[in-house]
């Protein structure tokens, strides 16, 4: 009998086996033998519930089997008890069922645990290998003792756990769900829509979508997900979370984005109903040589520089919307709206009429990171009231934190999310703009310059105070040190030549 787990309990449950292995392992690589571990202990719990259930009703072992392989194929040999009564050579053990289910399976679980060195006894005796399966052991990971909700929650606890413990920044692997799940809000994903992220690493984008189509009351089975993402071991977990929340129809791949985008149809990108994605921010080393004759097309807005590749990303998501439907949201630092080097690309973005909505975000929403960010939605095609016209919301002040960790509140995504669906002027928090007037402004979609401040006093009758004064102050000094930011990173990308002496 499967007794339901708590998700307090389940947490718990989950991270004690990830302290099993403080000091044999490097906190980082936690997640490459705690998560396969759990997706295996997952599986072959769930595949027996559905063989209990069918057996119990009709007594046919062979036809409980069957049904039961129709969700997944556990082969004989390579269910968790077989690997669970190994004594010696246990990481041998359990690559051989990883790989055995991996090949039954090959449409939905191709590559799903990774490549963690599980033979490499100095890394990880069978000691502790036999701990780890004991300590999973103790409870069973059933849909009825842990739906697929609650385990998703718990998957994305651990994610941020091994952040934590590690130490190092997990923005490539982890962000802010409060900020995910309004971008998800904003770009309405419904069901029969193809939904893509670039850059997706442990799938939170891509899950998020699935999780607005269901709170809509839409069909997520006829939904199809796409996502790439450039380190193996991330990708191997996307696939794992997919899973674990329930979804059937999704396509993970491995690899550069940029270099080797993995969704093509003849010589362009694949086109999605719906892209989102938190690209990698301003990376230096990518092959810019290459980007000038991209032979998919994706270069329309020209070539970035070298010290940035922000416009690349920016450039292949616009290629991969789908000329009526297409929507994104990108999540980008302050700089792709006004940096000089980029001033070109961002001419021709708003004289194509793509961008729709720019919104300036709060410090602190980035994992381990104090930086300010911006949210850039395009649509392939706007909606007739909306073209020509660009909005800019600044949302600075709307977020909330506790315990060294920046969140949006339901107040504050409701705000924004109504605001944007509006699409009108509010004082001090949003205004249309039309696009010629953000091309006489050179291009710039620097907020702080569409959006005024309301000063106190006038628009509200307020009485000036020490607060109202200080909060001036603040921004001022905010929107100071976004272009310092900006400009330091443009010097750090200079090639500084040593004077001769001699």
């Amino acid at each position: 009998m499967s007794e339901h787990l708590s998700q307090r309990e389940l947490e718990s449950y989950l991270w004690g086996a990830a302290t099993l292995l403080r000091g044999l392992v490097d906190a980082s690589d936690y997640k490459q033998y705690i998560f396969p571990l759990m997706f295996f202990k997952r599986l072959s719990d769930v595949w027996d519930e559905d063989y209990r259930s069918i057996f119990d009703e009709t007594g046919a072992s062979g036809y409980a089997a069957a049904v039961a392989n129709d969700r997944y194929v556990i082969p004989e040999g390579a269910h968790w008890k077989d690997v669970r009564s190994v004594t010696h050579d246990v990481g041998r053990a359990l690559l051989s069922a990883f790989q055995t289910i991996e090949t039954a399976n090959p449409e939905r679980l191709q590559g799903v645990f990774g490549n963690a060195p599980w033979t490499d006894k100095g890394q990880m005796p069978d000691a502790t290998l036999k701990n780890l399966i004991e300590h999973f052991s103790r409870h069973e990971l059933t849909l009825k003792a842990v739906p697929e909700d609650e385990l998703g929650n718990a998957y994305e606890y651990l994610i941020k756990k091994f952040a934590d413990d590690s130490g190092h920044t997990a923005q490539e692997f982890y962000t802010n769900r409060t900020l995910v799940h309004l971008m998800a809000q904003m770009l309405e994903p419904k069901s029969n829509e193809s939904i893509y992220d670039p850059t997706c690493g442990t799938g939170g984008m891509l899950i998020s979508c699935i999780a607005e189509v269901k709170r809509r009351g839409g069909d997520t089975r006829t939904i199809g997900l796409y996502g790439q993402e450039l380190i193996t071991i991330t990708a191997a977990i996307a696939r794992m979370n997919l899973v674990i929340h329930g979804v059937e129809d999704f396509h993970i791949a491995s690899g550069n984005t940029l270099q080797s985008p993995a969704f093509i149809e003849g010589d362009k990108p694949r086109n999605f109903d719906v892209v989102l994605a938190n690209p990698p921010y301003s990376i230096k080393k990518w092959n810019r040589e290459v980007w000038k004759d991209d032979p998919w097309g994706r270069n329309f807005l020209g070539t970035p520089p070298q010290g940035r590749a922000d416009y690349a990303f920016f450039q292949h998501i616009l290629k991969s919307m789908d000329p009526e439907t297409g929507r994104c949201a990108i999540l980008f630092p302050h700089g792709v709206l006004f940096r000089n080097e980029e001033a070109e690309m961002r001419r021709k973005l708003i004289e194509a009429d793509l961008v729709e909505c720019v919104l300036g975000l709060g410090p602190g929403l980035f994992y381990n990171s104090p930086m300010e960010a911006c949210v850039v939605i395009c649509r392939s095609h706007k909606p007739a009231e909306r073209q020509g016209r660009i909005q800019f919301i600044d949302a600075l002040k709307d977020i909330s934190r506790e315990r060294a960790q920046s969140f949006l509140r339901p107040g504050h995504q409701e705000r924004i999310l109504t605001a944007y669906q509006a699409f009108e002027d509010q004082p001090g928090f949003a205004a249309v703009v039309s696009t010629d007037e953000v091309l006489a402004a050179e291009g710039d979609l620097s907020i702080a310059r569409y959006v005024k401040k309301v000063k106190a006093g006038v628009a509200y009758g307020e009485a000036v105070t020490l607060k109202s004064v200080w909060d001036g102050f603040d921004t001022q000094g905010r929107e100071f040190w976004t272009g310092m930011d900006a400009l330091v990173s443009t010097l750090d990308g200079l090639v500084v030549e040593e004077v001769s002496h001699a």
